[in-house]
């Protein structure tokens, strides 16, 4: 999962990109309005956390605009040059009056935590809300007998643990949350990649060819030409 981090203190902000980095996400890092406004209109993220006060403004300028954003009614063209105003967004804040939590809220923000925060308890925030951007209730997702468990960090199938690296765990997460869905190979990439990794031309398909190998050569499947998908099954 990608997550943008738009915070203008380089101690707090190294911090968050090395622990959630550590933890399977793929971090990208803004100190201001506009490096932020920038990142959400050239890639997609799963979520920002978004501290309140910039070097260039208010974050909450960040936020007005995202919820604004016209991509949801655009055309599917002009869309794709917008970014999502679903985004989830947890604001990372020194404001603690209950008025600012209010007003973070009201705004449009998913959540709101005040600094100093533990990156235990931030990392489980950022997990609901994901879970509640896709519309689940549970913290796990399952797959015909395949349960991934975001939180722990484990795959099990038919109730036997199954071992992962942390990118194939990465690329199984994310074709189990879009099932139903084909994905391309740079919509992946996208979704498990910051803007300062390298990324071997057939990674992908590297990834695809372990988890299939691990868990049956059915589970994932191919639209020869446009990508890869979990299929959707049947109530």
């Amino acid at each position: 999962m990608r997550i943008l981090v738009v915070e203008d203190d380089a101690g707090i902000a190294s911090g968050l990109r090395t622990n959630l980095q550590q933890r399977g996400y793929a971090v990208d890092v803004c100190d201001g309005v506009a490096g932020a406004w920038a990142a959400l209109r050239a890639e997609r993220f799963d979520a920002v956390l978004l501290d309140l006060g910039l070097r260039d403004g208010d974050g909450s300028e960040v936020l007005r605009r995202l919820r604004a954003s016209p991509a949801a009614t655009a055309g599917a063209q002009a869309a794709a040059a917008l970014p999502d105003p679903a985004t989830p967004v947890l604001i990372l804040t020194a404001r603690d009056h209950v008025t600012e939590r209010i007003a973070g809220l009201d705004q449009g923000a998913d959540d709101y935590l005040v600094k100093p925060f533990n990156v235990d308890e931030l990392e489980a925030r950022l997990r609901a809300m994901l879970r509640r951007a896709t519309g689940r209730a549970t913290p796990t997702l399952r797959h015909a007998d395949i349960e991934l468990d975001p939180g722990a960090r484990t795959v099990h199938q038919g109730g036997q643990a199954v071992d992962m690296s942390p990118r194939e765990f990465s690329v199984l997460w994310v074709l189990m949350d879009a099932r139903g869905r084909v994905l391309s190979r740079q919509q992946i990439e996208e979704r498990l990649y910051s803007w300062d990794v390298a990324i071997e031309s057939n990674a992908i398909e590297v990834y695809i060819h372990h988890l299939r190998r691990k868990l049956g050569s059915a589970c994932i499947q191919t639209m020869r030409g446009v990508g890869y998908f979990m299929p959707q099954e049947k109530p």
